[in-house]
């Protein structure tokens, strides 16, 4: 007798129900990685954002932008930075280069939601200014953690 070679189609059915299982174990963990990127990107973002606001101040004098900040630091062929990035809250809200200023922290009332909030305020006994920048969102990260508080 001649053996035939091949597969049967039991062998076949468990191959296939293997790689079904493993299919649904990885996509939602690679979802999961793609949104933890994004977020580490948004934080990236606010730290590069931080840094140029720190530059303009220590160039100011002590001074912070009293307008949106955007114009300021991307003024003098990128001075301070080159372009505003973006601000992404992965699963909440779309991505946005814009500001929400003079808001009073992370709230999603005062302005659009998912955008950089800034304030800029002048003490009124040194006349000196200080900025608060932050991501203006007050949903969580994938750590639980308010967007608002970064």
């Amino acid at each position: 007798m001649k053996k035939s070679k091949g597969f049967t189609l039991i062998e076949l059915m468990i191959v296939v129900a293997i790689i079904g299982i493993l299919s649904a174990i990885a996509i939602p963990k690679f979802a999961d990685l793609i949104r933890k990127s994004n977020e580490g990107a948004t934080k990236g973002n606010l730290g590069a954002l931080r840094s140029a606001l720190s530059i303009y101040y220590g160039e100011m004098e002590g001074w912070f932008p009293a307008a949106s900040p955007g114009g300021a630091l991307t003024m003098q062929n990128g001075k301070y930075i080159k372009e505003i990035p973006d601000c992404y809250t992965p699963n909440y809200h779309s991505k946005s280069n814009s500001f929400n200023v003079d808001a009073a922290s992370a709230d999603e009332t005062a302005g659009t939601p998912g955008i950089w909030g800034y304030r800029d305020e002048t003490a009124p006994t040194t006349g000196k200014s200080w900025g608060d920048l932050w991501v203006n969102c007050t949903h969580t990260d994938s750590k639980s953690t308010s967007w608002g508080s970064y």
